[in-house]
């Protein structure tokens, strides 16, 4: 078209827009400008949108101008785009300004200049000027409640809460992740009962705060609560949270369940999902499984790679793990810092001394990434399993950064290997500084010192345990039954079951001990 009118421009425009093309927006207004088409009050607010969405703040501010020069400052869409520009480019001021200037203002831009506070820290501003609003709809009550969660103080969040005249779910959802947040999971169980209506971000709020906090058990039981007691479907987020659970415990079964739950929502293409699957069956030793959910992922990003990669490394198949990052390599997919763990960690398992090397020297001079103490770990590992431990305790001085109990707890585990009883005398003694009560170290080195059958040197081992008074803790095994996982010690009476699991015990101990004294009796017993 020879010369498109303002109309044709703007409806280019919002087509971009609409569709995400933000850059490509503000392209095609720098194009409009320069054949001298003027723009007009419906112009800007699909401009000013992808200056905020982008970024583009010094663009904003010309975008500004011109909207004064054009006589649309008085628009309210305009001037609280506006708003959102400076806010989101920390110049609150100016946002303000842009307000204070507003001839009317309704209840979006009011909730836009408090996010303007609130998003730069300032929450009492914040509630100043809610206090001057005449009119607050949910969303405003939301946006201040959400503020006094974002800075910690869960006290004014809830007592505005409770001033709230109405409330939808996302009033009680935003409450419930102010104290999951602030690792108050016992208070947001209690709020998590009250709420009347919960929906899918209800669930997911309190199956993420007990992950967060380390609480697997509950995240299951919650998991398990949720299909029964609602009619809520699952989403991918919640998914991923259950997944990452089974992981740490272990609970292959469950997973498993949520796997063939995924395939029946078509939510096994879901990249998030497809990653948590693959993170499962790497952890609960499932690992061809996991490479089949690799195989069949339509989409793989940066984390499924380095999760295969590790999973590999991890299952002892190095050669595995470096040809999917050879793989890796050739879809152009650039490794980060988490890539380099598995490698290092495969070519640890192979014994791989000098590839290992090359790859460590090849994380700053080919993709410029600066090794961090994993990495030095790894390599302090890769010499201590292939029993250059000397070799390893020099790698470990010429460090820049401090070694830490993970390093040494390493060169710890290959003395017992190798007999090297002093160089086991000097981790232990570093250890004492880094963690003086974990007991680990010291059974270790008195394993050590037993095995060279130095029983001096383990004897006074022991007195200085009890000086200390390091105890070791007892062991802890867990268990699925019944698509539940069970945790348990050694002599533990918890299980309501107790008596019936003891006696099965005592009856496979009673068989196993028959089976010891009936076995010579038996006739050619070795043949």
């Amino acid at each position: 078209m020879p010369e498109p009118n303002v109309l044709l421009w703007n409806a280019m425009l919002k087509g971009y827009s609409q569709s995400d093309l933000f850059r490509e927006t503000l392209v095609l207004f720098s194009r409009m400008k320069g054949r001298n088409v003027s723009p007009n009050c419906f112009t800007f607010p699909f401009v000013l949108k992808s200056c905020v969405k982008i970024r583009a703040f010094e663009e904003a501010k010309k975008v500004h101008c011109l909207v004064v020069k054009n006589g649309c400052f008085g628009n309210r869409f305009i001037g609280t785009l506006l708003i959102d520009v400076y806010s989101g480019g920390g110049d609150v001021v100016c946002a303000f300004g842009v307000f204070d200037e507003m001839p009317v203002r309704n209840v979006v831009a009011w909730t836009s200049m408090i996010s303007g506070y609130i998003s730069s820290g300032d929450v009492e501003a914040a509630r100043r000027l809610f206090d001057l609003a005449i009119e607050r709809d949910v969303v405003l009550w939301n946006t201040m409640v959400s503020g006094y969660v974002g800075v910690g103080d869960m006290g004014a969040a809830r007592k505005l809460f409770r001033e709230m005249p109405m409330r939808d779910v996302m009033s009680w959802n935003t409450v419930l992740l102010g104290y999951v947040s602030n690792n108050d999971v016992d208070g947001g169980e209690k709020f998590f009962e009250e709420i009347p209506v919960k929906n899918v971000f209800s669930w997911n709020g309190m199956l993420s705060g007990y992950a967060r906090n380390g609480r697997f058990f509950e995240v299951l039981g919650t998991f398990k609560r949720m299909l029964v007691e609602s009619a809520i479907e699952p989403n991918d987020a919640t998914l991923v949270t259950v997944l990452s659970a089974c992981s740490r415990l272990g609970a292959l079964s469950l997973g498993e369940w949520v796997h063939v739950y995924a395939e029946s929502k078509r939510l096994e293409g879901n990249v998030f999902v497809g990653n948590g699957l693959i993170d499962m069956y790497s952890k609960c030793g499932s690992i061809d499984n996991a490479i089949g959910v690799f195989n069949n992922m339509a989409s793989k990003d940066l984390i499924t790679w380095n999760t295969l990669i590790n999973g590999l490394a991890m299952h002892g198949r190095g050669a595995d793990a470096l040809n999917m990052f050879d793989l890796m390599m050739n879809v152009v997919e650039k490794p980060d810092g988490i890539t380099f763990v598995g490698v290092l960690c495969a070519c640890s398992h192979m014994g791989l001394v000098s590839k290992g090397f090359l790859y460590f020297k090849s994380m700053t001079m080919d993709y410029f990434i600066t090794p961090q103490i994993e990495h030095y770990g790894c390599m302090v590992d890769l010499l201590a399993r292939a029993g250059q431990l000397n070799e390893a305790m020099d790698f470990v001085r010429r460090m820049p950064i401090e070694a830490d109990a993970v390093i040494w707890s390493s060169l710890l585990g290959a003395c017992k290997t190798y007999q090297n009883v002093e160089l086991a005398e000097v981790a232990l003694e570093k250890l004492i500084e880094i963690e003086p009560k974990n007991p680990a170290n010291f059974v270790l080195l008195s394993n050590i010192y037993g095995d060279s059958g130095r029983w001096g040197d383990l004897a006074r081992l022991k007195v200085l345990m009890r000086e200390v008074k390091v105890k070791k803790p007892p062991g802890c095994s867990l268990i699925e039954v019944d698509d539940s996982v069970m945790e348990f010690h050694s002599l533990d009476q918890r299980h309501p079951m107790t008596d019936e699991i003891y006696q099965v015990l005592n009856e496979l101990s009673y068989l196993s001990r028959k089976s010891c004294w009936e076995a010579p009796k038996v006739k050619n017993f070795v043949e």
